[in-house]
């Protein structure tokens, strides 16, 4: 059993990458700001983390930021949930260069982290804390925005590959570049492994496949104009033990196909005052499920979201902008299987606003509301506001922030031949958090610390009286954040993250009520240090400490708390290559983060780095 206080020690753990001054944030408001105008949580993880850290999952990088649990069933690829202050999973938007990728054919539009690896991600951006006037529904607990590179200027190409255990193989590449009005890329990633069995106490490996590949153009037709084409697709294909019951070896099989476009035009006016951008996305996941391999599939889904949205920004005096925008969204989703089929639609409307403006030097003041309009249930309205302010430009930040989340019953919930409820409402949330952050010896130190608070109503969950669909369950969750990052020498990078997240169930009347909610560790710690040596050799590891949770709602099911030690090293050869290698799990910990499922134990791996 961990347990874990506030100290010095859990102090040493903050962002993954240093701050910068001129470090510019999206997720907050949609639009490209400075740091220093954002009054919300927001932890960056950028290239140079994601190439140094050598993870391969997504979740494992988001691990290590405050705020954060996860939950996976067993092997990489296994079906993966990530919570944002301990709000339910499905409560979490997730984006992927700036498509929502929640899937409208899961129980809850919940996305599964198994199938995202880091293949060419380059930023990740965690925004902390409920904002649904910027991203509509599912931002209750927060927004994780996944983005691949921005081209070079002129030319660039990266590849790597790498083995390991349970033969790993990892392999990756992408290029890039810039030439008269046209900039764009293309990259391509495969990864297979035989795994681990996911069943606790199984025998049989549980192997996945996965081949993720990535493109942008952007056409820049004057400076006012601009067209920009994106688009991403995963294919995973996964060997898994059965769910229904305790976990067991068996034969069962998913396949998943992800796409994600976008294509979008943006247009300046008024001397570049007035910013314009319309745009079209889409996503389709289409999911698989076999009880024997080279069979028909026995079931599956599909969901599909077609999305137009605009968006303008007016900012008549350097002190203010106002953005403003339309969203018209239709997410639906098909079913096969045991006998029956289904399919479903919806039609969602949104209207939004928000002035940012910045009334004296240092404070910068964001307000806003959204008003989102669902063919099933009618209308709902959020607001939120953040304030920031610096006395000192920049040394010194105070932040305040006021969120409220709205979540839409997914179509399964809503529609389900046997436990869907036409009437269900949406899940409402309010958010607050207040927080600090402060700059020492010229930005060589930065020091975090925020503590936040949020209530939700109307959570939707499975009634056994009914059996169907309702808005049962009030939850809240509240807590602290602390952050440090030093530099104390160029050669040394000290960075990791503590927080503390105590989420209940606040349902009168329920059994439950005063329980921990399932697979939320209140405690959670992360603690990394890379350092280069004279030779140009680079070495690091990274300490994870998770404590106690439960794997039920009712808090008799432990799971207990574990901790993780991973080393990595990297020496360059040349100018153009790279050889690196790493060890996950050093002291060969069993633990679980998912009743009756298995974790990884001990592994190695090592490889090659290309860049031209």
């Amino acid at each position: 059993m961990l347990k874990m206080g506030i100290s010095l020690a859990a102090l040493l753990a903050a962002t993954p990458a240093l701050a910068q001054d001129d470090e510019i944030i999206v997720t907050a408001t949609g639009i490209a700001q400075p740091r220093d105008e954002v009054g919300q949580a927001i932890t960056i993880i950028d290239a140079e983390t994601i190439k140094v850290r050598q993870a391969v999952d997504i979740v494992d990088l988001l691990a290590t930021t405050p705020g954060v649990r996860f939950n996976r069933n067993g092997s990489t690829g296994g079906v993966t949930g990530v919570s944002l202050r301990g709000a339910e999973t499905t409560q979490t938007l997730v984006l992927i260069d700036g498509v929502k990728v929640n899937d409208p054919s899961g129980i809850g539009d919940g996305y599964d982290f198994g199938p995202l690896l880091t293949a060419n991600v380059q930023r990740i951006e965690v925004l902390r804390g409920s904002n649904s006037v910027v991203h509509g529904s599912q931002a209750i607990g927060g927004v994780v925005n996944v983005m691949t590179g921005t081209p070079a200027e002129g030319f660039a190409g990266n590849a790597s590959v790498d083995y390991g255990y349970s033969d790993t193989l990892n392999a990756k590449a992408d290029v890039s570049g810039t030439s008269g009005i046209a900039s764009g890329g293309v990259g391509a990633a495969y990864f297979r492994t035989d795994g681990i069995s996911s069943a606790a106490g199984g025998t049989e490996r549980d192997g996945t496949e996965n081949i993720a590949t990535n493109a942008r153009l952007k056409l820049s037709f004057t400076d006012a104009l601009s067209l920009d084409l994106r688009g991403y697709y995963i294919h995973a294909d996964l060997d898994y033990d059965s769910f229904f019951g305790t976990p067991a070896d068996s034969s069962d099989v998913s396949k998943l196909d992800q796409y994600v476009g976008y294509a979008g035009l943006n247009l300046a006016l008024l001397d570049g005052k007035l910013t314009n951008r319309a745009a079209v996305t889409w996503l389709r996941n289409d999911r698989d499920y076999y009880f024997v391999r080279g069979t028909a599939p026995d079931y599956g889904y599909s969901g599909t979201n077609l999305r137009f949205e605009y968006e303008g920004v007016y900012a008549p005096v350097d002190q203010a902008k106002l953005v403003f925008g339309y969203e018209h969204e239709r997410p639906d989703y098909d079913f096969f299987g045991f006998g029956d089929s289904g399919s479903a639609k919806a039609n969602i409307d949104s209207v939004y606003a928000l002035a940012i403006v910045k009334p004296v030097a240092g404070l910068a003041v964001t307000g806003g509301v959204r008003h989102d309009d669902h063919s099933q249930f009618g209308g709902a309205t959020t607001f939120g506001a953040n304030a920031n302010y610096t006395p000192n430009a920049g040394a010194t930040n105070i932040r305040l922030s006021y969120g409220e989340g709205f979540k839409a019953p997914s179509l399964y919930q809503l529609y389900d031949t046997w436990s869907g409820n036409s009437a269900l409402t949406p899940e409402r949330s309010k958010s607050y958090d207040i927080g600090f952050d402060q700059r020492l010896d010229g930005g060589r130190a930065t020091l975090s610390l925020t503590a936040f608070r949020r209530d939700t109503r109307n959570q939707i969950n499975y009634d056994y009286t009914t059996y169907t669909y309702g808005n049962l369950d009030r939850t809240r969750a509240k807590g602290v954040e602390a952050s440090i990052a030093l530099k104390p020498v160029d050669a040394l990078t000290l960075t990791g993250s503590y927080s503390y997240v105590d989420a209940r169930d606040r349902s009168a009347g329920s059994a439950s009520y005063g329980n921990r909610l399932a697979r939320r560790a209140a405690n959670a710690v992360s603690v990394s240090a890379d350092y280069v040596w004279p030779l140009g050799l680079s070495t690091g590891a990274t300490v994870t400490m998770v404590g106690d949770s439960f794997d039920d709602v009712a808090n008799t099911r432990r799971l207990d708390g574990y901790e993780l030690v991973g080393l990595r090293a990297s020496l360059p050869v040349g100018d153009h290559l790279e050889v690196y290698g790493r060890i996950d799990n050093l002291f060969d910990q069993g633990y679980a983060t998912a009743y009756g499922y298995n974790a990884y134990g001990r592994a190695a791996y090592g490889g090659v780095r290309v860049r031209f």
